[in-house]
């Protein structure tokens, strides 16, 4: 947003919030009257001194304003005192009314967005809201008020008194204050815009570390670190480039500020001959330097100080607690391809390609290393959507490489692996690897993943959108998952990992990528914890569910169950029923026969 429509939004927002505290502010005024006497009493107490007193020989005389001057001072103190009082009435309303706002506006988004809202991150700018920016407004807008309130009726003291005392005095003071006043508010937009520029930055920092920490594990896990790093990294690198051009602009300010604070008193002490021509006496003079020294300049210096830094801020801190503007909405949200969609007709559909195939590969071979033997060597293999497909073989054959190498999560040495007809590893419109969740696949290891959160959370974090109670209860009770969850305390009890078994672990695991999107679903020995009942209820399930499955089978039963059995000896592989393999695959014999022995 513009900084007008900033300052239209801030200023809206600061005119309501001051109407309701009208009576605050008239006591703040009246103890800053005080103020100004004790100003004016300065400055022209030392002129009658120095005029009536001692230059004219009546050293009581002048000892005597100079004593008004010290009682103006205590004036000064006791408006202190009661300014500070009404500031308190003033400022503590506001920081408890953008505490509401932060947590109204952080409800109101975890509402309109539940996915985004109820991860581990959460809304990591609500909190910076919160509490960081909360107290900067607090504070920036108790020293904006004191210091301004202090700035106008001090003005408003030295400029009668300097009246009071030989008006021509004003001509040469009021040039050279409204030219370095001018020059300093030039600064406050640029500096307003860089500050905006650098909170938005701060916010975006903290929410994707945020997520970073909610996700390190899947990060670590992944390989994703380059990734993850990298976004950090630039706006780490913005950061400081907008930190180098906030200490240019507050060079500048600087720079104004010494031309407003220095430039009045240059030209009234360049200029005391042509007062003294005047007629303008020396007391004047003085009484003239002493209300540009001791009060108006350093009035002048602290109002300029506060609004270049705490004003700019306050102003950009206090825009992200206002209620954003209603957007305005398209006349249509049909989208083109809906309406051809529409218009297609059967015909279409009849001419429709044929789906392409779940999993494909051609030629592939795979060494985990130049000189290493090839774990995989010349493998085809197709299987169809909706396939549910078992792969088994010794130990160390390659069943394992086999899943990694389906997921994207390895390359092949030669030949091609295809997902649903896009290539496993950078297929178009999916994420690299390590730099994001595949939305076509889902693969779960032996060792299942389980993090510390609600159980609701375990179960529906492979989910991209939100996913309700009533379908994780329906889910939990098809994989028999349901008596663990409730012995867990329900769906929003927090699990902890390490209390868990590793068949606990495997349940929970499945029953997430049941609930998960991905139409093809990889289990690498996912069920080699639960017990053959359990086991095979899950598989079922897994295999009913839409999509392709291919499973890493540990026990006969899982071969069994699947459509297709793959075979990995080493030297071939055979792919086949469970009923044929026995006759083509002599290690597929053997295996039936060791795992029926064990059965």
């Amino acid at each position: 947003m513009s900084e007008h429509g900033t300052w239209r939004r801030v200023s809206r927002e600061g005119r309501r919030f001051l109407r309701g505290r009208t009576r605050t502010l008239r006591r703040l005024a009246l103890w800053s009257l005080l103020e100004s006497a004790h100003t004016f009493l300065g400055g022209y107490a030392v002129a009658r001194a120095l005029d009536d007193g001692f230059l004219a020989g009546r050293t009581g005389t002048g000892i005597g304003w100079l004593a008004v001057a010290g009682a103006g001072a205590l004036l000064g103190a006791l408006a202190l005192r009661g300014v500070f009082g009404g500031l308190a009435d003033l400022v503590e309303p506001l920081r408890d009314g953008l505490v509401r706002r932060s947590v109204r506006q952080a409800i109101g988004r975890a509402v309109a967005d539940p996915a985004k809202g109820s991860g581990a991150a959460g809304d990591s700018g609500a909190v910076s809201r919160l509490t960081q920016q909360t107290e900067m407004a607090r504070d920036s807008f108790a020293g904006l008020v004191l210091i301004a309130r202090s700035f106008v009726f001090t003005a408003l003291g030295a400029l009668l008194g300097l009246a009071a005392l030989a008006p021509v005095l004003l001509v040469l003071v009021l040039p050279a204050l409204f030219l370095g006043t001018a020059a300093f508010l030039a600064t406050l937009r640029p500096m307003a815009r860089v500050q905006r520029a650098a909170l938005d930055v701060d916010e975006a920092l903290a929410a994707r570390a945020g997520e970073l920490a909610a996700g390190l594990r899947d990060v670590v896990a992944c390989g994703g670190g380059a990734g993850a790093g990298a976004g950090v990294e630039l706006l780490i690198t913005e950061q400081e480039r907008l930190t180098g051009r906030l200490a240019r602009w507050t060079a500048l300010r600087t720079l104004a500020l010494g031309v407003a604070g220095r430039l009045p008193v240059v030209a009234l002490l360049a200029g005391t001959p042509w007062l003294l021509g005047r007629g303008v006496s020396a007391g004047a003079v003085a009484g003239a330097l002493t209300y540009l020294v001791q009060s108006l300049l350093p009035a002048l210096d602290a109002l300029m100080t506060a609004v270049g830094a705490a004003g700019t801020r306050l102003l950009v801190v206090l825009d992200r607690f206002c209620d954003p503007e209603p957007a305005s909405r398209p006349a249509s949200a049909t989208p083109a391809s809906a309406v051809l969609v529409a218009d297609a007709g059967p015909v279409a559909a009849a001419l429709a390609p044929p789906p392409a195939p779940a999993v494909e590969l051609r030629r592939v071979r795979f060494a985990y290393g130049p000189r290493a033997h090839p774990v995989l060597d010349g493998l085809d293999l197709v299987v169809r959507p909706g396939e549910h497909l078992a792969v088994v073989g010794p130990s160390g054959i390659g069943k394992s490489t086999l899943t990694a190498l389906i997921a994207g999560l390895l390359p092949p040495g030669r030949g091609t692996v295809r997902v649903a007809g896009a290539p496993a590893r950078g297929a178009p419109g999916t994420a690299a690897p390590g730099y994001g969740p595949d939305l076509r696949r889902t693969l779960l290891p032996q060792q299942a993943y389980v993090f510390t959160g609600t159980v609701h959370e375990n179960l529906t974090h492979l989910c991209p959108g939100p996913v309700s109670r009533g379908e994780v209860e329906r889910a939990t009770a098809v994989l028999g998952a349901d008596t663990l969850v409730a012995r867990l305390g329900g769906p929003d009890a927090v699990v902890d990992p390490g209390r868990l078994t590793p068949g606990e672990r495997q349940h929970l695991a499945l029953t997430a990528a049941y609930l998960s999107p991905a139409p093809l679903l990889l289990l690498d020995e996912a069920t080699c914890h639960l017990d053959p009942r359990a086991e095979e209820r899950a598989e079922r399930a897994l295999a009913e569910r839409p999509g392709t499955l291919v499973v890493v089978a540990h026990r006969i039963s899982s071969a069994a169950r699947a459509d297709r059995v793959l075979v990995l000896d080493g030297t071939r592989a055979v792919c086949g029923t469970h009923a044929e393999l026995p006759a083509r695959s002599p290690l597929y014999r053997d295996l039936v026969g060791l795992w029926d022995a064990q059965g």
